[in-house]
């Protein structure tokens, strides 16, 4: 309804190290419709200590669309008039466009001429993680230029502009407002109040069908048109430059999938979702001074994903897991394959980097699974473009990294030499996907031979055998170990009185110690090989996953007749990530879930009905995305991050599964 209700709310947020250091610089602005006989609506909504609204404009907000991915909101102002605005960004840059337009007229009695509307800019200058608390001594240095003002909280901090165009007019307030409050931060236990800065109020004339607009930047430079008689037109180009960009992405994909996108608005919907977490990470090392950072951020071969929005980086794993949605569904191979030469570039002693942290130091790789969902990807890649030239990149690489694992590397990670399975874990360390810590408590460790860890093992070693084969090289070293994890993979990890697979084996290393928590980790034993499980075992652990953790949001992360269950994923974040991997729901599993199910069942009718929720949700919770996770239990409320990377790659990989 308009009120900031995250700390991670803004309309100008600067990557300052592209794509981290994530500076929260306007949050928000206030709008107030003036008209000539001294009536003020007011169309914003705050929220304040005590969960006091003022102004709540909520009651003018007739609807919320979307268009392409710009967010469109129509405020009834009477019976005959409303008022529009949007917002969008420009691609590549900090500058971020709010763009307002009325239509109709006003009642008899209130005439619409003279009519203006006052825009106040809520500012601040601080990490996204972190809250403001203001001080009645403390003003931001703010430089007045008639229709545009440039900000800075302090002498040292970085300046950005707000820009409007020539007709209208800049007057400085200098106000804080105290104890804005951030309802969902209370939820999670979290610092929830905070301070923003009113630099001024931007008065701008407001006329029938005619664009005002106002700019918010931390660019540099910023074309000399904005600001100037000519505002409005350069805005008009920013905004076609917008459309062109989404018609691209979507011709892109058409070209990749036969025209499939133009008849399936989910389609293009969810191209249009997959490419906000497509980011450029530049290589800082080559940049020289005076180089202009755009180009570095557009540049195809340095692209990652962002997990989520709004808290998380670039991860390793969720990145590979990602790719063949966001990358080769959509037809964006070379950004594929500039993604893939960049990790494998990263390599150290074996492992790509499994998280690069927010203040841009050196990457972390406490991962066994990221590595391994590389080679995944890759064969995606490879199968989709048949740029077989990569391969002979990139095997030398994969080599080592193979060797790595035989010998044993870093966390504990190596092969038993008795089974060929891939063990993994040291006290203190979370190396799967289910990787929640607190402090010093790893909630879910699985340290030993995770299950999905090592169907991925074998999926490696069989694509290294048959790469290996199709380059001329030696290939009986992956053979040889293939049928060794081929061998003794059911054999261990079959659990026969569950009908299904333990999660993990020889947990903490004691041999025979079993974990038979019911997860769904286990699919991927189904879902990413087809001759590891007889089908009998591919269709009763179906059965035991369809019954136990399917939702109609996704899957839930263990059994509900676990004893270590948890209905409820909340509070604060010893609760919430308590909760994280324990029943919680994850969006993304139904990808690997749709596979085994395909399998078994060879039913795309089930399959729609299965995805259909998660279509609704595009129009129901974050507009145009998919979230995190949601809660393991009826009403199933989407919770965590609200817009994640995988739930978005897995969900256009699946419905284009049962549209072709």
């Amino acid at each position: 309804m308009g009120a900031t209700t995250r700390t991670y709310h803004g309309l100008l947020v600067a990557a300052l190290h592209p794509p981290v250091e994530r500076t929260v610089l306007v949050t928000k602005v206030d709008e107030e419709v003036v008209l000539s006989n001294g009536r003020v609506y007011k169309l914003s909504v705050n929220e304040y200590q005590g969960g006091v609204l003022d102004p709540q404009g909520q009651e003018y907000l007739e609807r919320v669309t979307l268009e392409g991915d710009i967010p469109c909101f129509t405020y009834r102002l009477s019976k005959t008039m409303t008022l529009e605005k949007r917002i969008w960004m420009e691609y590549g840059q900090h500058t971020t466009y709010v763009q307002y337009v009325t239509y109709g007229s006003m009642s008899e009695d209130e005439s619409s001429a003279g009519m203006s509307l006052r825009v106040s800019p809520f500012c601040l200058s601080r990490d996204y993680h972190q809250c403001t608390q203001g001080s009645p001594d403390w003003h931001f240095l703010v430089e007045n230029q008639g229709n545009r003002c440039r900000i800075r909280a302090h002498e040292d901090s970085l300046a950005y502009q707000c820009v409007a165009s020539s007709a209208a007019t800049f007057t400085p307030t200098g106000l804080w407002y105290w104890h804005v409050l951030h309802r969902h931060e209370t939820e999670r236990g979290l610092p929830d109040l905070e301070d923003v800065y009113q630099p001024g109020v931007f008065r701008l004339p407001l006329k029938p069908g005619v664009r005002v607009t106002l700019v918010l930047s931390a660019e540099n430079e910023l074309s000399s048109d904005f600001g100037g008689e000519h505002h409005e037109e350069a805005v008009l180009q920013a905004l076609m430059r917008h459309h062109r960009r989404i018609r691209q992405l979507l011709t892109v994909a058409d070209n990749s999938t036969h025209e499939l996108y133009v008849r399936d608005p989910v389609l293009a919907r969810l191209t249009v979702a997959a490419d906000q977490f497509i980011v450029a990470r530049p290589d800082y090392t080559s940049i020289k001074v005076a180089e202009p950072m755009a180009k570095l951020r557009l540049s195809p071969d340095r692209k990652t994903v962002i997990a989520g929005y709004p808290w998380f980086t670039d991860w390793g794993r969720d990145t590979m897991i990602s790719l063949p949605g966001l990358l080769l569904c959509t037809g964006r191979f070379s950004e594929a394959r500039g993604l893939l030469k960049a990790f494998a570039a990263l390599t150290h002693n074996g492992l790509i980097p499994n998280r690069f942290p927010d203040g841009g130091e050196s990457p972390e790789y406490n991962t066994v699974d990221a590595t391994l969902w590389m080679f995944h990807a890759l064969d995606r890649y490879l199968v989709t473009t048949g740029d077989w030239s990569l391969l002979k990149e990139l095997f030398l690489k994969l080599v080592e990294i193979v060797d790595w694992h035989l010998r044993g590397t870093d966390f504990g990670i190596g092969v038993d030499p008795n089974d060929g399975l891939l063990r993994a874990g040291i006290a203190g360390t979370q190396l799967t996907w289910m990787d929640a810590k607190v402090g010093e408590w790893v909630v879910t460790p699985r340290h030993g031979k995770p299950v999905e860890i090592n169907a991925l093992w074998y999926c490696a070693l069989s694509l290294m055998e048959t790469w290996a084969v199709r380059l001329s090289t030696d290939a009986s070293l992956y053979s040889t170990l293939r049928v060794q994890v081929q061998q003794h993979f059911a054999q261990r990890f079959w659990y026969e009185e569950g009908g299904y697979l333990y999660d993990v084996i020889d947990v903490e290393g004691v041999a025979g110690k079993n974990d038979a928590a019911l997860r769904p980790n286990q699919l991927f034993a189904a879902s990413l090989c087809h001759d590891l499980l007889l089908d009998e075992q591919v269709q009763r652990i179906l059965q035991q996953v369809t019954t136990h953790l399917l939702t109609p949001l996704g899957l839930r992360s263990l059994s509900p007749t676990d004893p270590a269950y948890r209905n409820h994923f909340s509070g604060d974040r010893i609760q919430r990530d308590g909760a994280y991997h324990q029943g919680t729901i994850w969006l993304w599993l139904l990808g690997p879930y749709c596979d085994v199910h395909w399998r078994v069942h060879t039913d795309r009718a089930a399959l729609r009905t299965l995805l259909e929720p998660l279509v609704r949700q595009l129009w129901e919770a974050c507009l145009g995305t998919l979230s995190e996770v949601a809660e393991p239990e009826a009403p199933f409320t989407a919770a965590g991050c609200i817009a994640q990377a995988w739930s978005v790659a897995e969900m256009l990989r699946c419905w284009l599964l049962i549209k072709e």
